[in-house]
């Protein structure tokens, strides 16, 4: 297993996404109906809008896991966060990076990952809208155009709510 690399601007990135007070806050029916519409639009078992932080990964809304974090070290957005277009994994049991990852050789069983980076209009990416499925699969270039508006849509959410709960 390949852990994930480090951004070059990781204390400040974590630093913006802790002053956006979303971290471990409750479910909110508009990210929740973002996840809801990914996973029937692209028929995945998963969909999850996550934030990376330190040393975690924290789901602000999660369709299809039960789990609401996971250690960093293992996960797959910590990694998509490190580029600016989607990290798609068609098959992450034949990928070096992930192939004997505890969360491709156990529960949930993910084969199929794409995570679209959530990047602020500061330019720090804090997290991923990802897809995850337990059977191979790999995105049309429709779906990924789809999955770039919807993450976009769920920035424009986050920066939204920090513009109406700041005084101005």
């Amino acid at each position: 297993m390949q852990s994930p690399g480090i951004p070059t601007n990781e204390a400040e990135r974590v630093r913006v996404l802790q002053e956006l007070l979303i971290l471990d806050t409750d479910p909110e029916e508009r990210y929740d109906a973002i996840t809801a519409y990914c996973r029937s639009r692209f028929a995945v078992k998963i969909a999850l809008i996550s934030l990376v932080d330190s040393d975690r990964l924290w789901f602000k809304s999660r369709c299809g896991l039960d789990a609401s974090e996971t250690p960093r070290d293992i996960s797959f957005c910590a990694h998509a966060i490190l580029g600016d277009d989607i990290l798609e994994i068609p098959d992450a049991s034949n990928d070096n990076r992930f192939s004997d990852n505890p969360m491709v050789l156990g529960d949930p069983n993910i084969r199929f990952y794409a995570g679209a980076p959530l990047k602020l209009s500061s330019g720090h990416t804090i997290g991923t809208l990802c897809l995850i499925d337990p059977k191979p699969k790999r995105l049309a270039g429709e779906e990924k155009r789809h999955l770039k508006t919807l993450a976009h849509t769920v920035v424009l959410e986050i920066e939204g709510s920090r513009a109406v709960s700041e005084p101005g």
